[in-house]
């Protein structure tokens, strides 16, 4: 549901179309010369924060003057996502820099020199009932009626191990998806967050409802999902928790920390956490030696600060969960021995605590009642999507405008 501040900013970014020719302050005017413009960027491959300062004439030594944890946020940085940049002329006056879907680098000219901190990502979000008969395949039906690619992999993960879409799904089976999507300059952002979903095959109906621990069940509170991430090494204690946003007490702003630190002796072994590839093996800035693997149903699990990498880690290793990747250490901007372990799911920072605790095979007790309950209403409402006639797979009406994160020359935009 549209709240009554995403209205309002949907109102503005509707007048402007997308054009981001004319720039307003959140809440405030910002006013420029004419020479102001803002431009879109990709995050190039081997891009560092430190190459983004040189490159725009920003003094290094606010790079290293930086905080440890302000120069571990920007080793977050994901190649290739979208970055914006307010430019006087050649004169960089601000960027934003996405890490993850709820935060972001701001970095901005403040007299003659820069500062920069990390704000929260302002999006709104909508929900959406969708339903369509299988006509060529359920990847590419539901790409075709909504053009998300991302909701369509996702469908996919949910259903991945109970159904058999090779041999059990057929042209004219039905699904119909309750999901919320969030908007973003005028465009799809991050990843839906599938709510609820049926599959109807030969009619037989397969339900999957989401609960609020972040897993698939069906409607007798069995869970779904078939993957697990095991904790990688024995620690001694939680350093540090992970946190979209915590105030530092020095500072007096808030910071996201996107990961776990496990304090551990030196020397530690640690194991990866799933089966995987390996896609990055060395020195990764403020997190000093670290090891990345991609694992299946779109996780990614990050491991830094290592003090030694094993022998034979390195991009394109298959490796099995539990094997030894490395060694505790105290690499790259660290005050004592311990792991960075982060955990991606399709490129957005998670809690790893959280998923990496083992999944309730099946709910129990006053839990599983107020499941049964929330589950009873979903499988009606996709019921009544499946039944209203949306079946003739028309292109779905797509939000063309949504809300602007906005520049200014005022530092203070959150």
């Amino acid at each position: 549901m549209l709240t009554k501040q995403g209205f309002k900013q949907l109102k503005i970014a509707l007048f402007f179309k997308c054009t981001l020719k004319f720039w307003l302050a959140f809440g405030m005017l910002g006013i420029f010369s004419h020479a102001a413009t803002i431009q879109e960027f990709k995050w190039e491959q081997g891009q560092t924060l430190l190459t983004f300062f040189k490159k725009n004439a920003i003094p290094l030594n606010t790079y290293y003057e930086l905080a440890p944890e302000d120069k571990e946020l920007a080793d977050e940085i994901i190649s290739g996502s979208t970055y914006y940049t307010l430019y006087d002329d050649s004169v960089l006056l601000q960027a934003l820099i996405p890490i993850n879907e709820n935060s972001q680098l701001h970095i901005f000219k403040q007299g003659d020199t820069y500062r920069m901190r990390a704000i929260p990502i302002v999006y709104f979000s909508q929900e959406h009932t969708i339903a369509l008969s299988v006509d060529n395949s359920l990847y590419n039906d539901i790409i075709h009626l909504t053009g998300d690619s991302f909701l369509a992999s996702d469908f996919i993960q949910a259903y991945k191990g109970s159904v058999d879409f090779r041999r059990e799904v057929r042209k004219g089976d039905q699904l119909a998806i309750i999901y919320e999507r969030k908007y973003r300059l005028g465009k799809n952002f991050g990843s839906p967050n599938i709510k609820a979903s049926t599959l109807k095959v030969r009619n037989n109906n397969h339900y999957v409802i989401r609960h609020e621990d972040g897993n698939f069940y069906d409607l007798n509170g069995n869970n779904l999902n078939k993957y697990l991430l095991t904790l990688p090494l024995q620690y001694k204690r939680i350093s540090s928790h992970f946190s979209m946003g915590r105030k530092h007490p020095i500072l007096g702003y808030t910071r996201p920390h996107l990961g776990t630190d496990y304090a551990a002796p030196r020397h530690t072994p640690i194991r990866a956490a799933g089966n995987g590839k390996v896609i990055f093996a060395g020195t990764k800035g403020g997190y000093g030696r670290t090891v990345i693997i991609q694992h299946d149903n779109g996780y990614r699990t990050l491991y830094a600060h290592m003090h030694k990498i094993e022998q034979g880690i390195r991009v394109g290793t298959q490796v099995k969960q539990g094997i030894k990747i490395g060694t505790v250490g105290s690499t790259g901007l660290s005050t004592g021995p311990h792991l960075h372990f982060g955990l991606y799911k399709n490129g957005n920072a998670v809690n790893p605590v959280k998923h990496l605790k083992i999944a309730h095979s099946k709910l129990q007790g006053k839990e599983r009642e107020s499941f049964l309950a929330n589950a009873k209403n979903y499988q009606q409402a996709l019921n009544a999507a499946l039944m209203q006639d949306k079946l003739q797979n028309t292109p779905f009406k797509r939000i063309k405008d949504g809300y602007i994160v906005y520049l200014n020359a005022n530092k203070n935009l959150n």
